[in-house]
């Protein structure tokens, strides 16, 4: 029952954005239009052009941030080790409206990267922390004994071990990025409109269907690149146990 609630709004999108009328009220008739009006509708698509380059750059810039930042915070013994944490991970329990009209009178004049980079990188911090509690240190520490320097150490030892962690975090990032809508209404412009912004604010006059066209595309995508993913880790098992 709870994976069919979950679902079932999922499922509905899926077959209304088929949907020959415009009103999802029922099911008239099988039709491809929709997703003819959608690559034609020039709004929605910059939308989602805006979205995708957001989300991949607030991304981009966190997943250092956060990484470095989680590194950082590992190698420290400081009474107030436990107070930086806390404050690192700041942005999480702050409530959306309010972290939102702090980062419109702070950042106002900039650009929306900012302020998704904001809350972006607590959750990739969190990621790589969690790794770094089970490395082992004496790894890098080896390294060091044989003559490599702090960067290279960190370069070819840390990284690649928490590389794992950071690219769980980056994708929870992103999602969180593609899916804002308070943070984003606060800091955006007036030129610049985000995905989830120009669908919350069709909601006042219903989703239309090429909303609905939109996100099943979405979602096809994802399940498509989850598709190759699992294919990939099945072949890169088999090719192990060959080789074995």
């Amino acid at each position: 029952i709870l994976f069919f609630l979950m679902y079932l709004p999922i499922g509905v999108v899926v077959v209304f954005s088929f949907n020959e009328a415009r009103l999802p009220v029922r099911f008239t008739g099988f039709s491809l239009k929709w997703y003819q009006e959608l690559f034609q509708d020039r709004d929605l698509i910059q939308a989602l052009k805006n979205s995708l380059i957001l989300a991949v750059s607030s991304c981009g810039v966190s997943a250092v941030i956060g990484t470095l930042g989680a590194v950082g915070l590992s190698r420290i013994h400081w009474k107030t080790k436990g107070v930086m944490e806390y404050i690192s991970i700041l942005p999480l329990m702050i409530p959306e409206i309010i972290l939102g009209m702090v980062l419109m009178a702070f950042f106002y004049m900039l650009t929306l990267l900012i302020g998704h980079t904001v809350f972006c990188v607590p959750y990739i911090l969190m990621e790589v922390k969690a790794r770094l509690v089970g490395m082992d240190p004496s790894l890098e520490e080896a390294a060091r004994d044989l003559g490599a320097g702090s960067f290279r150490a960190f370069w070819d030892i840390t990284l690649p071990l928490i590389m794992p962690a950071v690219i769980s975090g980056s994708l929870l990032a992103f999602a969180m990025s593609m899916d804002d809508v308070v943070i984003s209404i606060f800091v955006t412009g007036p030129r610049v409109s985000t995905l989830p912004i120009k669908v919350y604010t069709q909601m006042k006059t219903g989703v239309t269907p090429e909303i609905n066209a939109l996100c099943t595309i979405m979602l096809g995508v994802i399940l498509l690149v989850l598709a190759v993913y699992l294919i990939a880790g099945k072949r890169g098992k088999g090719n192990i146990k060959d080789e074995q």
